[in-house]
């Protein structure tokens, strides 16, 4: 039995890695790290004109209508070339939200405009974590209260909150609405705080509840997420092993030393394991498997654990020159430090990777 992708979804993979390599470039996340600009909008422009950033959007809502394992692909490669964009907050996250809870007119609404890139949206969806809590009060026409840590906030033109019991969609080029920009570690993935103020929005109406909906998009979001920290983890080895093979000390390249054999092992060994938990996910996900939560678990933890791992070794084996700034070992330890938490930290998802089990055994 063949449990790799097809050799289409490969493709799309290397055309999605090729156009990354030339634009998601370390110049121009620097760009975006320090400040001078939200994200790259040419990194963005080029995902969305190849249909690869609106893979899993179905065709009728302006989208590729490819699948989750395709856009599973395209994580893994916006992952490995640190691509300074809003792709999980859009797609991961906001899209997911309504194609699983919108009604059919906010679908018409709403997704042919994300998949064009048109507008920029985003989600909090909960946590069992207070730092992702949103209090916010909603009546059936308006919201009021404050999401405290939404990712993309700044640039987003739409959100779906959770607002009690509820899954609430909000334009947020409506009155009422505040923005404060947030500073975080990976200022290339910046958050921001929401305010609202009689704000009018709307509750997703697709018939389900809030939270079976909630549920549904942040265990596919969990999947999509590991495979950007596998490609940013599987990146830092080949980066580090490259400069363990120029690097010479005592007459001999650094490589050779047992010690560093030792580091680039074992951050190997939890790639590989992170890769078979994230493939088990995407299986799960492109089925819609009732083994959904477990893989989405399982794949959390096990990159989440892996990515931390490699980026902390990477600037280990760089030796003293991994700290400075000029190397781009720290734009991946940014990187996995923010992936860590965007949708509740490696702690709440192993919880539920527990509870999956327990249930599983019973």
């Amino acid at each position: 039995m063949n449990f790799d992708f097809s050799d289409d979804q490969r493709l799309l993979q290397a055309e999605v890695g090729k156009m990354l390599a030339e634009t998601s470039t370390s110049a121009a996340v620097r760009q975006v790290l320090g400040g001078e600009a939200a994200y790259s909008a040419t990194v963005w422009r080029n995902l969305i004109d190849m249909g690869a950033a609106a893979a899993a959007i179905p065709e009728a809502y302006g989208g590729a209508g490819l699948g989750h394992l395709e856009l599973c692909l395209v994580a893994e490669e916006a992952g490995r070339h640190l691509a300074p964009v809003p792709l999980s907050s859009s797609f991961y996250l906001a899209a997911e939200a309504l194609v699983h809870g919108g009604s059919e007119g906010q679908k018409q609404q709403w997704l042919p405009r994300i998949a064009s890139g048109e507008v920029i949206a985003t989600a909090v969806l909960g946590s069992t974590e207070t730092y992702l809590a949103t209090p916010l009060a909603f009546d059936g026409k308006t919201l009021n209260g404050k999401a405290a840590v939404v990712p993309d906030g700044m640039v987003a033109g739409l959100a779906v909150l959770k607002a009690g019991v509820d899954l609430v969609l909000v334009d947020l080029s409506a009155a009422g609405v505040s923005r404060k920009p947030l500073s975080s570690q990976d200022p290339t993935r910046p958050y921001a705080e929401l305010s609202f103020a009689n704000t009018p929005a709307e509750k997703l109406a697709g018939g389900k509840s809030g939270a079976a909906v909630a549920a549904r998009v942040l265990n596919g979001a969990a999947v999509l997420l590991a495979f950007e920290q596998v490609g940013g983890a599987t990146r830092i080895l080949e980066i580090s092993r490259d400069y363990a093979l120029e690097r010479k000390a005592f007459g001999r390249q650094i490589g050779g030393f047992q010690a560093l054999k030792h580091k680039m092992a074992d951050i190997y060994t939890r790639n590989e394991l992170a890769r078979v938990h994230a493939y088990y996910g995407a299986w799960a996900l492109s089925s819609d498997a009732p083994e959904l939560a477990l893989a989405a678990g399982a794949a959390r933890v096990a990159a989440t654990t892996a990515y931390n791992f490699a980026a902390e070794e990477g600037i280990e084996i760089h030796g003293g020159i991994g700290f400075t700034w000029e190397m781009d070992c720290h734009l991946y330890y940014r990187r996995a430090r923010y992936l860590a938490q965007v949708i509740g930290s490696e702690h709440a998802w192993r919880g539920q990777l527990a509870d999956e089990l327990v249930k599983e055994a019973a």
